[in-house]
């Protein structure tokens, strides 16, 4: 996975995930915290250097806060001094959904839980080695 490999999925679509959850509004905010709900399923933001997950370096698997899906692996984590949970790649090329961003005047790499279709934050191509990709995740769209 590379910056380049991103922006082909953003244009030409993504892999089919290992499965797909399908819910409506309801039922996620049934599931979820008013907070979760605003972000994964209406493409909020918190605030920087506010998530549970943004300094936490503990070994472990990240999963969707929605749907269980497993999307990152904490020895991919690292510190970008963005504010936001950062890792370098997720656990599988399926796991995540690329999708163009031009909210805001701005144009990004949005990336999703490709089981469920939660926002989970942004990819940036200021990472380290050997990918050069940095995930930056919002950690209400995360569970460990």
């Amino acid at each position: 996975m590379n910056w380049n490999t991103v922006l082909e999925r953003t244009r030409n679509g993504n892999p089919a995930p290992d499965r797909r959850v399908d819910k409506t509004d309801a039922e996620w905010a049934a599931l979820l915290t008013p907070d979760q709900f605003r972000i994964t399923r209406q493409h909020a933001t918190e605030r920087p250097y506010s998530g549970e997950y943004c300094e936490a370096h503990d070994p472990g698997l990240y999963a969707c806060a929605c749907c269980g899906t497993v999307l990152f692996d904490s020895r991919e984590k690292f510190d970008s001094g963005t504010g936001w949970p950062s890792f370098a790649f997720p656990v599988a090329e399926n796991a995540i959904k690329y999708l163009a961003d031009t909210s805001y005047g701005m144009r990004r790499v949005e990336v999703q839980c490709n089981a469920c279709d939660a926002h989970l934050g942004h990819v940036f191509p200021d990472g380290p080695k050997p990918t050069g990709l940095r995930y930056c995740i919002n950690s209400l769209s995360l569970k460990r």
